[in-house]
Parts: C-alpha cells; sequence; structure tokens
C-alpha cells in the first residue's frame, strides 16, 4: 500500500495550523516537505503530519517554544526506535525459548 501524503495546503485547512509556524517548523527541520515538479503545492508524509499535530500541541496548550518542540520530538523518536529495537529484542528472545523448548521435548 502507498504511503498517503498531504498537501500544505490541506493541512493548513485541516489542522488549523499558521502558515508561519509552518514555516518555522520546516525552517527547523522538525518537518521536512517533499516538493514535485510541476506541482504548485509541497507534499507531508504521515510522519511530517503526526510531528506537525503534536507541534501544534506543544505550542499552543503546553506553551512550549520551536527549540523545546524539536528536543520533545526528538526524544519522542528516540523512545520510539528504541521500543522497536526492545520489541526485536523480545521476539527474537521468544523464538530462542521456543527453539530450546522443541529440542528438549
Amino acid at each position: 500500500m502507498a504511503e498517503k501524503f498531504w498537501t500544505v495546503t490541506e493541512v493548513i485547512r485541516r489542522f488549523e495550523i499558521d502558515g508561519d509556524f509552518l514555516r518555522n517548523l520546516e525552517e527547523e527541520e522538525i518537518i521536512c516537505p517533499i516538493c514535485r515538479e510541476n506541482a504548485s503545492d509541497k507534499l507531508l508524509s504521515r510522519e511530517d503530519v503526526e510531528n506537525l499535530r503534536l507541534a501544534k500541541i506543544l505550542s499552543e496548550e503546553m506553551d512550549v517554544n520551536l527549540p523545546g518542540i524539536e528536543v520533545i520530538l526528538q526524544m519522542r523518536k528516540n523512545m520510539l526506535e528504541m521500543r522497536n529495537q526492545f520489541d526485536a529484542i523480545l521476539e527474537d528472545l521468544a523464538k530462542y525459548l521456543q527453539e530450546r523448548l522443541k529440542h528438549r521435548l
């Protein structure tokens, strides 16, 4: 299944995002829109849209500044990566234990 991309215009309308806020996030590389040839609008990935949504919440509801948003989102990304690594380790361990049990029976 192909990944869905959102246009910047769709995101601004859907999430009621200020264009300046969006540009600031792009300048800080919190989001990284994709430019297409012969297209007037940039595209945002699902991950960018999620970061944008979280950045809006952090800014508007928690009064976190842009550098703080960047740190929080990076920490979140690191935690998700560590979780995926941990899940992979647990899966490998479970397979190993299953194999050991098969050989004992």
